[in-house]
């Protein structure tokens, strides 16, 4: 047995924070090393590259506002109001906290659209080469955004507490990330699927072209939208979970300990475990030179997840930490892992469900969509009895540790579930850069085979994505139980300081608490309409836009030479029209648990933070599932299946697809940041909810 102090375990965090950036370093510059030389390649590439900076760039300039608008109203009114507190330092170090966070979530994301842009271009001409170089490529950039983001979370959550020595700055810290990363998420969705939706629903549905046929002008869009969507938006959405999770667990062990008790050094020492993990796992992921793409990214998960327990267990016995807690951390883990093998189940196209939707696509769009619908609902369900499961699990292993623990059981197993995030990251981020790869290749005109290569590589990024979709909404919801604790340990710390009641549970027989409950049950609902109807609104204005240049650009509908369609023009239209629908629906979730907190103070909120995870969990579920079994129900026909390309299966997959779209990437995934920010934001008004309400 060895005693560690917590100072010596957060400096252990901050090296091996360090480590996991020096590793993303040395991975961007091997990735950089590969060769290109196709000119043709490189210039679309460069397309892609600015169109993607451009978004990011304009997103950010709004976002810089919001941040300032909301670091203003913090340093007014939290942890206390200004005109209530003696001590003003703590409302500076808190919206200097919101600020640092919301900074570091758009430096993940900007770093991931610096790699997956150069990755794109190495993995299509490495596709020339056979399977294992492109696959390399496309990994080892994702890989760069995993270890980047993983390593700067736990760096930012380390400094926080160990420079300003306050957990609630490290939910303010938390709120940033969060913040950033809901409008990140739903700003890159509606940009990726206006895209997606207009090449395909124009480009194959309607004149029967290849996926990435050059003369769509909605087709550098399309590949601009993976990258702003599916990393950039993705990146942030992780980052925020994976802080999240810590903060949860670190706000319920000071109260239980403070912040130099074992508690606080369990937290650290697992989530530092979880990221030393993920850089041996991804070092170690390899492919043969005829492997399975699919096998190879689950392999090196399941290798990480084995040397994150074995570590944990290790850890646990030789620093005297509490066996309980290690249980509730593995459940997690466990629950994580199985979690991911139903969404593959119901998601992967070598799987009887994917097959199903398929045959289903032979007797038109409506059945596609009616099995796709029906099997996306009956998909929530594995996940959500692993979270409710686990979430009993860890509570009654740790309960009997003393009053506090069981809640400190669950945030432990959020943790745990989290604790391979880097990984995760690597393998989701892997998905667009591949995609990208295969729309270079066609572009290229690179070949049938390379092509090919590119569709298998393809294809198991969409299995994955799905798979790390529902491992990401499955841990933010028990990311989200763990914070409803942390907003009861916030309620009653200060309720104890104002000498008033605290809270010890919400019944729903209360009125107000049940009054809660309904508003936040509809909340989700109408934050995913908000989304969806923007991509809807914003395809239109596309669709209208490619027709007009399909009719008034000489030679393009032929295809002759030097004749190129205007694709900034596409690019402008997914990038304006994405940009004025982020911020209302962002506004909505946040506004809303504002309102139901001055209306019906910390009970209100109570039932509204229970009615929105309920509701967040089982809609993001159906939907980033449905999504993903739709889009490789079409790649499955497109394989030769159920009539092939062009046949009637095919069309009415495409429609299935196109409705999936924005389910999977755009509603979907922003659902899991939108119950992860208004938790927060109950968290941090917690006092001001207690002093001021109706009811």
């Amino acid at each position: 047995m060895f005693d560690i102090s917590t100072q010596a375990v957060q400096i252990v965090s901050i090296v091996i924070s360090v480590l996991s950036l020096g590793v993303a370093a040395w991975l961007y510059k091997w990735v950089k090393s590969q060769p290109s030389s196709n000119a043709r390649i490189a210039e679309i590439g460069k397309y892609i590259q600015q169109g993607a900076n451009t978004f990011l760039k304009r997103e950010y300039l709004i976002l810089a506002r919001f941040t300032g608008i909301a670091a203003i109203l913090i340093l007014i009114l939290l942890p206390k109001p200004i005109w209530t507190t003696g001590n003003i330092s703590e409302n500076v170090f808190m919206a200097i906290s919101y600020i640092f966070g919301t900074v570091l979530s758009a430096l993940a994301g900007k770093i991931g659209i610096q790699v997956a842009t150069i990755a794109n271009i190495k993995a299509a001409e490495a596709a020339t080469k056979g399977v294992k170089p492109s696959f390399m490529a496309g990994f080892r950039g994702g890989a760069v955004m995993g270890m980047a983001v993983v390593g700067s979370s736990l760096l930012g959550v380390t400094l926080v507490l160990m420079l300003i020595g306050d957990a609630s700055a490290v939910l303010g810290f938390s709120f940033g990330a969060s913040s950033l990363a809901l409008f990140a998420k739903a700003g890159g969705g509606i940009f990726t699927k206006t895209a997606d939706i207009s090449a395909d629903l124009v480009g194959k549905v309607e004149l029967g072209m290849e996926e990435d046929d050059p003369r769509n002008p909605a087709v550098i869009a399309d590949n601009v939208g993976d990258n702003v969507g599916d990393v950039a938006g993705m990146g942030a959405d992780l980052f925020d979970s994976n802080v999240a999770s810590m903060s949860a667990a670190l706000v319920m062990a000071t109260t239980l300990g403070g912040l130099t008790g074992k508690n606080v050094i369990m937290v650290f020492v697992y989530a530092a475990i979880g990221l030393l993990s993920s850089i041996i796992g991804v070092a170690t992921a390899r492919i043969g030179e005829k492997g399975d793409p699919s096998r190879a990214l689950n392999s090196s998960t399941y290798v990480t997840t084995g040397i994150y327990a074995v570590l944990t267990a290790l850890a646990t016995y030789l620093f005297g930490l509490e066996w309980r807690i290690w249980g509730a951390t593995a459940i997690g883990l466990i629950v994580g892992t199985i979690i991911g093998i139903t969404s593959d189940y119901f998601t992967n196209d070598t799987k009887p469900i994917v097959h199903a939707v398929a045959d289903a696509s032979k007797s038109g769009p409506a059945f596609t969509i009616l099995s796709g619908f029906s099997y996306g609902l009956l998909s929530a369900l594995p996940s959500l009895v692993g979270i409710a499961v686990t979430a009993l699990l860890a509570y009654n292993i740790c309960d009997p540790l003393g009053t506090g623990y069981g809640m400190f059981g669950i945030s432990m197993s959020a943790l745990g579930m989290l604790s391979i995030v880097g990984m995760i990251i690597s393998n989701d981020a892997y998905g667009p850069i591949v995609d990208n790869a295969r729309g270079l290749a066609e572009m290229g005109g690179l070949g049938e085979k390379v092509i090919a290569i590119t569709d298998d590589l393809d294809s198991a990024g969409n299995t994955v994505k799905a798979v790390t979709k529902g491992f990401a909404i499955s841990a933010a919801g028990l990311t989200v139980i763990a914070l409803l604790g942390a907003f009861m340990s916030e309620v009653n710390t200060a309720a104890k300081e104002l000498g008033i009641q605290g809270v010890a549970n919400f019944d729903i027989m209360n009125p107000t608490v049940f009054f809660g409950l309904i508003i936040g049950i509809s909340i989700p609902a109408v934050f995913s309409a908000m989304l969806m109807l923007g991509v809807n609104k914003n395809a239109q204005r596309m669709v209208a836009e490619i027709h007009r240049q399909w009719e008034t650009i000489p030679g393009l509908k032929e295809g002759k030479k030097d004749v190129k369609p205007d694709y900034d023009k596409c690019i402008d239209i997914a990038t304006t029209g994405s940009l004025q629908e982020l911020i209302p629906a962002g506004v909505i979730a946040i506004l809303s648990t504002i309102v139901v907190g001055f209306i019906g103070g910390v009970s209100a909120i109570g039932g509204f933070l229970t009615g929105n995870i309920a509701s967040g969990l089982l809609l993001a579920l159906l939907m980033s599932n449905a999504g993903g079994l739709w889009d490789n129900s079409k790649k499955y026909v497109e394989a030769g299946n159920c009539g092939g390309k062009g046949s009637p299966a095919h069309k009415a997959a495409v429609v299935g697809d196109t409705v999936g779209d924005p389910f999977k990437d755009t509603a979907g995934p922003s659902l899991n940041t939108q119950i992860t920010v208004v938790s927060l934001v109950s968290s941090l008004l917690s006092t001001l909810f207690l002093l001021y309400s109706i009811f």
